[in-house]
């Protein structure tokens, strides 16, 4: 009689997981900065800003890892004369690893697939405008960042960890702290904090 509670419990209970299972689902968008001014593998990279999601979506469980920045197609010294043309760059982990959180959120699956809606639009043809003073990857994270629902500090701005401090410091609860970071996001990859952090 015992046993045959015991088991009916117990199927009870792992029903109740496989029903519930989805709700422990969260999707988490970080906002990070790259310091940029130097060379890796031959290239030079630039002071950047990007978001990065992770998590898995609530209504399908199917898992998330996208990041994405907003970037001149050529870079060089011609845009600090004229606009050139901008694209999505969609940067790979170990890029993501050597960023700077300042920014943490989690989001409904509704705003997640709007952030990659207005992601896509970046990179249509309307939207992919880049002008290194007025439009770029501090402007891409800034229209993402009020879609999730931020406050975001002035633009434009051509300093994307001033700017990123600023926005966190406008923004509290989504500020940066290492007990709120995204599973897969290490304590080395966030790097020094600000002053006061």
């Amino acid at each position: 009689m015992i046993s045959r509670r015991i088991k009916r419990a117990g199927w009870l209970g792992l029903l109740l997981l496989l029903i519930a299972g989805p709700a422990f689902a969260e999707v988490t968008l970080t906002f990070y900065a790259h310091p940029g001014a130097r060379v890796r593998d031959g290239y030079l990279l630039f002071p950047h800003a990007f978001v990065h999601a992770t998590g898995s979506l609530d209504d399908t469980g199917d898992p998330v890892d996208w990041s994405a920045g907003f970037t001149a197609r050529n870079p060089g010294p011609q845009l600090l004369f004229v606009r050139g043309v901008g694209v999505v760059a969609y940067p790979d982990s170990r890029y993501v690893g050597e960023g700077r959180p300042y920014l943490s959120l989690t989001v409904s699956d509704a705003v997640y697939r709007a952030v990659r809606e207005r992601a896509a639009w970046w990179a249509s043809p309307e939207g992919s405008v880049y002008d290194l003073r007025r439009r770029n990857c501090i402007s891409f994270v800034a229209d993402l960042a009020r879609l999730a629902g931020l406050q975001t500090a002035a633009e434009p701005s051509m300093k994307p960890g001033t700017f990123l401090e600023a926005t966190a410091a406008l923004n509290p609860l989504a500020a940066w702290r290492e007990e709120t970071a995204p599973e897969g996001v290490t304590e080395a990859a966030a790097g020094p904090r600000p002053e006061g952090r």
